[in-house]
Protein backbone atom coordinates (compact mmCIF):
# COMPACT_ATOMS: atom_id res chain seq x y z
CA UNK A 1 0.00 0.00 0.00
CA UNK A 2 1.14 3.47 -0.90
CA UNK A 3 1.67 6.56 1.12
CA UNK A 4 0.41 8.57 -1.17
CA UNK A 5 -3.10 6.77 -1.97
CA UNK A 6 -6.64 7.65 -0.90
CA UNK A 7 -8.10 6.15 1.96
CA UNK A 8 -10.50 4.58 -0.35
CA UNK A 9 -8.23 3.52 -2.68
CA UNK A 10 -6.58 1.96 -0.14
CA UNK A 11 -9.28 0.03 1.34
CA UNK A 12 -10.62 -0.89 -2.30
CA UNK A 13 -10.72 -4.44 -3.20
CA UNK A 14 -10.32 -4.05 -7.16
CA UNK A 15 -11.87 -6.25 -9.58
CA UNK A 16 -9.32 -9.05 -11.11
CA UNK A 17 -9.92 -9.91 -15.00
CA UNK A 18 -9.21 -13.12 -16.68
CA UNK A 19 -5.44 -14.28 -17.19
CA UNK A 20 -4.31 -12.90 -21.03
CA UNK A 21 -0.94 -14.74 -21.45
CA UNK A 22 1.24 -12.95 -23.84
CA UNK A 23 3.27 -15.88 -25.07
CA UNK A 24 1.29 -18.06 -28.04
CA UNK A 25 0.39 -21.95 -27.41
CA UNK A 26 -2.42 -21.32 -25.34
CA UNK A 27 -6.16 -22.39 -25.51
CA UNK A 28 -7.84 -19.55 -24.28
CA UNK A 29 -11.38 -20.00 -22.80
CA UNK A 30 -11.25 -17.74 -19.32
CA UNK A 31 -12.38 -14.00 -20.41
CA UNK A 32 -15.80 -15.53 -23.01
CA UNK A 33 -14.24 -13.58 -25.93
CA UNK A 34 -16.05 -14.94 -29.22
CA UNK A 35 -13.45 -17.20 -30.80
CA UNK A 36 -14.38 -15.59 -34.44
CA UNK A 37 -13.14 -12.54 -35.98
CA UNK A 38 -15.85 -9.41 -36.33
CA UNK A 39 -17.32 -8.90 -39.83
CA UNK A 40 -14.94 -7.87 -41.67
CA UNK A 41 -17.32 -4.93 -42.86
CA UNK A 42 -15.87 -4.00 -39.30
CA UNK A 43 -12.35 -4.18 -40.56
CA UNK A 44 -13.26 -2.06 -44.07
CA UNK A 45 -15.20 0.41 -41.81
CA UNK A 46 -12.62 1.05 -39.13
CA UNK A 47 -9.77 1.26 -41.94
CA UNK A 48 -12.09 4.07 -44.06
CA UNK A 49 -11.92 5.69 -40.75
CA UNK A 50 -8.38 5.39 -40.47
CA UNK A 51 -7.55 8.77 -42.02
CA UNK A 52 -6.73 12.64 -41.68
CA UNK A 53 -9.75 13.27 -39.22
CA UNK A 54 -8.22 11.57 -36.60
CA UNK A 55 -6.77 14.80 -35.65
CA UNK A 56 -9.91 15.81 -34.52
CA UNK A 57 -12.05 15.02 -31.56
CA UNK A 58 -14.79 12.20 -32.53
CA UNK A 59 -18.22 12.86 -32.20
CA UNK A 60 -19.17 13.61 -27.88
CA UNK A 61 -22.73 12.60 -28.39
CA UNK A 62 -21.95 9.46 -30.70
CA UNK A 63 -25.18 10.71 -32.71
CA UNK A 64 -24.83 8.09 -36.21
CA UNK A 65 -23.95 5.04 -33.59
CA UNK A 66 -27.02 5.84 -31.33
CA UNK A 67 -28.98 6.12 -34.19
CA UNK A 68 -28.32 3.16 -35.97
CA UNK A 69 -28.75 1.01 -32.39
CA UNK A 70 -31.98 3.03 -32.29
CA UNK A 71 -33.01 1.65 -35.70
CA UNK A 72 -31.46 -2.04 -34.51
CA UNK A 73 -34.03 -1.75 -31.54
CA UNK A 74 -37.29 -0.12 -32.72
CA UNK A 75 -36.39 2.79 -30.08
CA UNK A 76 -35.35 6.67 -30.68
CA UNK A 77 -31.78 7.83 -30.13
CA UNK A 78 -32.63 9.28 -27.08
CA UNK A 79 -33.06 6.39 -25.58
CA UNK A 80 -29.75 5.23 -26.50
CA UNK A 81 -26.22 5.63 -24.29
CA UNK A 82 -22.95 4.26 -26.09
CA UNK A 83 -19.80 3.87 -23.61
CA UNK A 84 -16.65 2.66 -23.52
CA UNK A 85 -17.96 -1.42 -22.98
CA UNK A 86 -20.32 -2.21 -20.83
CA UNK A 87 -18.23 -2.23 -17.88
CA UNK A 88 -17.74 1.44 -18.04
CA UNK A 89 -21.83 1.71 -18.53
CA UNK A 90 -22.59 -0.11 -15.49
CA UNK A 91 -19.75 2.47 -13.58
CA UNK A 92 -21.86 5.57 -14.76
CA UNK A 93 -25.26 3.80 -13.79
CA UNK A 94 -24.56 2.92 -9.98
CA UNK A 95 -22.51 6.48 -10.09
CA UNK A 96 -26.40 8.11 -11.54
CA UNK A 97 -28.82 6.05 -9.83
CA UNK A 98 -28.36 4.16 -6.73
CA UNK A 99 -27.12 6.42 -4.09
CA UNK A 100 -30.75 6.69 -2.30
CA UNK A 101 -29.93 6.25 1.13
CA UNK A 102 -31.55 2.76 1.11
CA UNK A 103 -29.61 -0.61 0.05
CA UNK A 104 -28.71 -1.64 -3.88
CA UNK A 105 -29.62 -5.48 -4.18
CA UNK A 106 -28.14 -8.07 -6.69
CA UNK A 107 -27.41 -11.69 -6.35
CA UNK A 108 -24.79 -13.26 -3.81
CA UNK A 109 -23.21 -15.30 -6.92
CA UNK A 110 -23.22 -12.90 -10.03
CA UNK A 111 -20.96 -10.50 -11.77
CA UNK A 112 -17.52 -10.00 -9.59
CA UNK A 113 -17.59 -5.78 -10.85
CA UNK A 114 -20.94 -5.71 -8.89
CA UNK A 115 -19.21 -5.34 -5.68
CA UNK A 116 -16.84 -3.61 -6.89
CA UNK A 117 -18.85 -0.43 -7.86
CA UNK A 118 -20.85 -0.71 -4.82
CA UNK A 119 -17.43 -0.06 -2.24
CA UNK A 120 -16.06 2.35 -4.62
CA UNK A 121 -18.95 4.85 -5.16
CA UNK A 122 -20.02 4.37 -1.03
CA UNK A 123 -23.35 2.58 -2.25
CA UNK A 124 -24.48 0.19 0.55
CA UNK A 125 -25.58 -3.16 -1.03
CA UNK A 126 -26.77 -6.38 0.12
CA UNK A 127 -26.87 -10.02 -1.87
CA UNK A 128 -29.67 -12.11 -2.09
CA UNK A 129 -29.12 -15.96 -2.05
CA UNK A 130 -29.28 -17.68 -5.29
CA UNK A 131 -31.43 -20.95 -5.02
CA UNK A 132 -29.19 -24.32 -4.90
CA UNK A 133 -29.55 -24.34 -8.68
CA UNK A 134 -27.89 -20.98 -9.31
CA UNK A 135 -31.08 -19.76 -10.39
CA UNK A 136 -32.00 -16.59 -9.15
CA UNK A 137 -34.94 -16.19 -7.41
CA UNK A 138 -37.56 -13.41 -7.93
CA UNK A 139 -39.46 -12.43 -4.50
CA UNK A 140 -36.69 -11.68 -2.73
CA UNK A 141 -36.19 -9.02 -4.94
CA UNK A 142 -39.68 -7.40 -4.63
CA UNK A 143 -38.65 -5.35 -1.25
CA UNK A 144 -37.79 -2.32 -0.52
CA UNK A 145 -34.62 -1.83 -2.18
CA UNK A 146 -32.26 1.32 -3.18
CA UNK A 147 -32.31 -0.45 -6.84
CA UNK A 148 -31.45 -3.74 -8.17
CA UNK A 149 -28.87 -4.81 -10.63
CA UNK A 150 -29.27 -8.12 -12.54
CA UNK A 151 -27.36 -10.33 -15.14
CA UNK A 152 -29.27 -12.35 -17.67
CA UNK A 153 -27.82 -14.37 -18.47
CA UNK A 154 -26.35 -14.58 -15.09
CA UNK A 155 -22.68 -14.78 -15.06
CA UNK A 156 -20.39 -17.08 -14.04
CA UNK A 157 -23.77 -19.42 -13.45
CA UNK A 158 -24.72 -18.66 -17.29
CA UNK A 159 -28.27 -19.21 -16.36
CA UNK A 160 -31.43 -17.23 -18.28
CA UNK A 161 -33.45 -15.12 -15.92
CA UNK A 162 -37.76 -15.64 -17.04
CA UNK A 163 -38.56 -12.61 -18.69
CA UNK A 164 -41.66 -12.40 -16.59
CA UNK A 165 -38.68 -12.57 -13.51
CA UNK A 166 -37.87 -9.31 -14.31
CA UNK A 167 -41.45 -7.74 -15.28
CA UNK A 168 -42.07 -7.69 -11.73
CA UNK A 169 -38.85 -6.58 -10.20
CA UNK A 170 -39.14 -3.59 -12.74
CA UNK A 171 -43.15 -2.96 -11.57
CA UNK A 172 -42.06 -3.61 -8.27
CA UNK A 173 -39.45 -0.82 -8.65
CA UNK A 174 -41.11 1.37 -10.57
CA UNK A 175 -43.62 1.78 -7.64
CA UNK A 176 -40.97 2.84 -4.95
CA UNK A 177 -38.82 5.39 -7.94
CA UNK A 178 -36.00 2.85 -8.20
CA UNK A 179 -34.21 1.84 -10.62
CA UNK A 180 -33.15 -1.96 -12.58
CA UNK A 181 -30.36 -2.65 -14.48
CA UNK A 182 -30.23 -5.45 -16.15
CA UNK A 183 -26.86 -6.41 -17.73
CA UNK A 184 -27.62 -8.05 -20.43
CA UNK A 185 -23.65 -8.37 -22.04
CA UNK A 186 -24.40 -12.04 -23.23
CA UNK A 187 -27.97 -12.45 -23.85
CA UNK A 188 -27.43 -12.95 -27.76
CA UNK A 189 -26.86 -16.68 -26.93
CA UNK A 190 -30.35 -17.71 -25.76
CA UNK A 191 -31.67 -15.36 -23.51
CA UNK A 192 -34.83 -13.92 -23.09
CA UNK A 193 -33.92 -9.82 -23.61
CA UNK A 194 -35.88 -7.39 -21.70
CA UNK A 195 -35.95 -4.47 -24.28
CA UNK A 196 -39.52 -4.73 -25.21
CA UNK A 197 -40.37 -3.65 -21.32
CA UNK A 198 -38.50 -0.37 -21.61
CA UNK A 199 -41.92 1.46 -23.30
CA UNK A 200 -43.66 0.47 -19.96
CA UNK A 201 -40.70 0.79 -17.16
CA UNK A 202 -39.19 4.50 -17.42
CA UNK A 203 -37.28 2.57 -14.58
CA UNK A 204 -35.60 -0.30 -16.29
CA UNK A 205 -32.29 0.40 -17.61
CA UNK A 206 -30.60 -2.33 -19.92
CA UNK A 207 -27.28 -2.71 -20.42
CA UNK A 208 -25.26 -4.23 -23.63
CA UNK A 209 -22.01 -4.94 -24.68
CA UNK A 210 -20.45 -5.06 -28.39
CA UNK A 211 -18.07 -7.65 -26.80
CA UNK A 212 -19.31 -10.87 -26.91
CA UNK A 213 -21.78 -11.23 -29.36
CA UNK A 214 -20.61 -9.18 -31.73
CA UNK A 215 -16.82 -10.56 -31.73
CA UNK A 216 -15.71 -6.87 -30.69
CA UNK A 217 -14.04 -7.02 -27.03
CA UNK A 218 -10.87 -5.23 -28.14
CA UNK A 219 -13.02 -2.47 -29.38
CA UNK A 220 -14.50 -1.35 -25.95
CA UNK A 221 -17.95 -0.35 -27.27
CA UNK A 222 -21.17 -0.91 -24.87
CA UNK A 223 -24.50 0.92 -24.96
CA UNK A 224 -27.53 1.02 -22.54
CA UNK A 225 -30.99 1.31 -23.79
CA UNK A 226 -33.68 2.96 -21.68
CA UNK A 227 -36.14 5.93 -21.33
CA UNK A 228 -34.85 9.22 -22.23
CA UNK A 229 -34.76 10.23 -18.46
CA UNK A 230 -32.03 7.42 -17.26
CA UNK A 231 -29.87 8.13 -20.60
CA UNK A 232 -29.75 12.12 -19.14
CA UNK A 233 -28.57 10.50 -16.08
CA UNK A 234 -25.58 8.13 -17.60
CA UNK A 235 -25.03 11.41 -19.84
CA UNK A 236 -24.51 13.79 -16.51
CA UNK A 237 -22.04 11.04 -15.27
CA UNK A 238 -20.10 10.42 -18.46
CA UNK A 239 -19.90 14.65 -19.15
CA UNK A 240 -18.80 15.08 -15.47
CA UNK A 241 -15.69 12.44 -16.19
CA UNK A 242 -14.51 12.15 -20.01
CA UNK A 243 -16.99 14.12 -22.67
CA UNK A 244 -14.88 11.46 -25.27
CA UNK A 245 -15.29 7.86 -24.55
CA UNK A 246 -15.59 6.14 -27.93
CA UNK A 247 -12.94 6.87 -30.45
CA UNK A 248 -13.29 7.26 -34.15
CA UNK A 249 -11.81 4.28 -35.24
CA UNK A 250 -14.19 2.54 -32.66
CA UNK A 251 -17.45 4.36 -33.78
CA UNK A 252 -16.90 3.55 -37.29
CA UNK A 253 -16.27 -0.49 -35.97
CA UNK A 254 -19.58 -0.44 -33.96
CA UNK A 255 -21.70 1.01 -36.26
CA UNK A 256 -20.67 -1.15 -39.20
CA UNK A 257 -21.52 -4.23 -36.96
CA UNK A 258 -24.65 -3.96 -36.93
CA UNK A 259 -24.95 -3.54 -40.89
CA UNK A 260 -24.01 -7.16 -40.61
CA UNK A 261 -26.71 -9.07 -39.42
CA UNK A 262 -26.13 -12.26 -41.38
CA UNK A 263 -22.65 -12.84 -39.71
CA UNK A 264 -23.93 -11.50 -36.24
CA UNK A 265 -26.43 -14.46 -36.58
CA UNK A 266 -24.14 -17.02 -38.20
CA UNK A 267 -21.25 -16.57 -35.43
CA UNK A 268 -23.97 -16.88 -32.34
CA UNK A 269 -25.46 -19.90 -34.11
CA UNK A 270 -22.19 -21.50 -34.21
CA UNK A 271 -21.54 -20.79 -30.94
CA UNK A 272 -24.70 -22.18 -29.33
CA UNK A 273 -23.92 -25.41 -31.68
CA UNK A 274 -20.43 -25.84 -30.54
CA UNK A 275 -22.17 -25.28 -26.60
CA UNK A 276 -24.30 -27.89 -26.93
CA UNK A 277 -21.80 -30.83 -28.20
CA UNK A 278 -19.25 -30.02 -25.43
CA UNK A 279 -21.89 -29.77 -22.62
CA UNK A 280 -23.56 -32.86 -23.91
CA UNK A 281 -19.45 -35.14 -23.86
CA UNK A 282 -18.94 -33.37 -20.71
CA UNK A 283 -22.04 -34.69 -19.03
CA UNK A 284 -21.00 -37.84 -20.08
CA UNK A 285 -17.70 -37.62 -18.30
CA UNK A 286 -19.98 -37.04 -15.45
CA UNK A 287 -20.01 -33.50 -15.38
CA UNK A 288 -22.51 -31.45 -13.97
CA UNK A 289 -23.38 -28.51 -16.51
CA UNK A 290 -25.86 -25.84 -15.73
CA UNK A 291 -28.77 -25.14 -18.98
CA UNK A 292 -26.59 -21.88 -20.28
CA UNK A 293 -27.82 -19.24 -22.29
CA UNK A 294 -24.51 -17.62 -22.86
CA UNK A 295 -21.57 -18.29 -24.30
CA UNK A 296 -19.59 -20.35 -21.79
CA UNK A 297 -20.65 -23.26 -19.58
CA UNK A 298 -20.58 -23.82 -15.69
CA UNK A 299 -19.58 -27.00 -14.81
CA UNK A 300 -18.58 -29.13 -11.91
CA UNK A 301 -17.24 -32.92 -11.54
CA UNK A 302 -17.94 -35.04 -8.39
CA UNK A 303 -14.57 -37.04 -8.26
CA UNK A 304 -12.52 -34.50 -9.59
CA UNK A 305 -12.37 -30.59 -7.44
CA UNK A 306 -12.76 -27.97 -9.60
CA UNK A 307 -9.31 -26.50 -8.54
CA UNK A 308 -7.47 -29.66 -9.57
CA UNK A 309 -9.19 -29.56 -12.86
CA UNK A 310 -7.91 -25.97 -13.11
CA UNK A 311 -4.16 -26.37 -12.70
CA UNK A 312 -3.80 -29.47 -14.09
CA UNK A 313 -5.69 -28.15 -17.39
CA UNK A 314 -3.68 -25.15 -17.00
CA UNK A 315 -0.44 -27.32 -17.14
CA UNK A 316 -1.64 -28.40 -20.55
CA UNK A 317 -1.69 -24.66 -21.77
CA UNK A 318 -5.54 -24.74 -21.75
CA UNK A 319 -6.85 -21.96 -19.54
CA UNK A 320 -10.56 -21.53 -18.04
CA UNK A 321 -11.73 -19.37 -15.10
CA UNK A 322 -12.00 -20.70 -11.38
CA UNK A 323 -12.78 -19.08 -8.23
CA UNK A 324 -11.87 -20.02 -4.98
CA UNK A 325 -15.76 -18.27 -3.50
CA UNK A 326 -18.31 -19.88 -1.27
CA UNK A 327 -20.69 -21.87 -3.13
CA UNK A 328 -18.75 -22.08 -6.47
CA UNK A 329 -15.27 -22.88 -5.11
CA UNK A 330 -16.25 -26.54 -6.49
CA UNK A 331 -17.20 -24.97 -10.48
CA UNK A 332 -15.04 -23.86 -13.50
CA UNK A 333 -16.24 -20.98 -16.08
CA UNK A 334 -15.61 -22.60 -19.61
CA UNK A 335 -15.69 -19.95 -22.77
CA UNK A 336 -16.81 -21.50 -25.92
CA UNK A 337 -14.01 -21.40 -28.14
CA UNK A 338 -14.06 -23.09 -31.89
CA UNK A 339 -15.16 -26.66 -32.26
CA UNK A 340 -11.17 -27.16 -32.89
CA UNK A 341 -10.54 -25.76 -28.99
CA UNK A 342 -13.38 -27.53 -27.88
CA UNK A 343 -12.03 -30.17 -29.13
CA UNK A 344 -8.45 -29.80 -26.96
CA UNK A 345 -10.18 -28.76 -24.11
CA UNK A 346 -12.15 -31.99 -24.07
CA UNK A 347 -9.14 -34.23 -24.72
CA UNK A 348 -7.24 -32.99 -21.89
CA UNK A 349 -10.32 -33.03 -19.57
CA UNK A 350 -10.75 -36.46 -20.43
CA UNK A 351 -6.75 -37.00 -19.91
CA UNK A 352 -7.96 -35.55 -16.18
CA UNK A 353 -10.93 -37.20 -15.11
CA UNK A 354 -10.46 -40.65 -16.63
Amino acid sequence: MSIFWSRGIAALEAYVPGEQPQDGGWVKLNTNENPYPPSPLVLEAMKAAADGKLRLYPDPECLSLRQTIADYHGLSKDEVFVGNGSDEILAFAFAAFFDHGETLLYPDITYSFYPVYSRFFGIEAATVPVNADFSIPIEPFLSANGGVVLSNPNAPTSLGIPLEGIRKIAGHNLERGRVLAVDEAYVDFGAETAIGLIADHPNLLVIRTLSKSRSLAGLRVGYALGQRDLVEGLGRVKSSINSYTIDRLALAGAQAAFADEDYFRATTARIVATRTRVARELATLGFSVCDSRANFLFVSHPAVPAATLYARLREKKVLVRYWNKSRISNHLRVSVGTEEEMTTFLEAVRGIVG
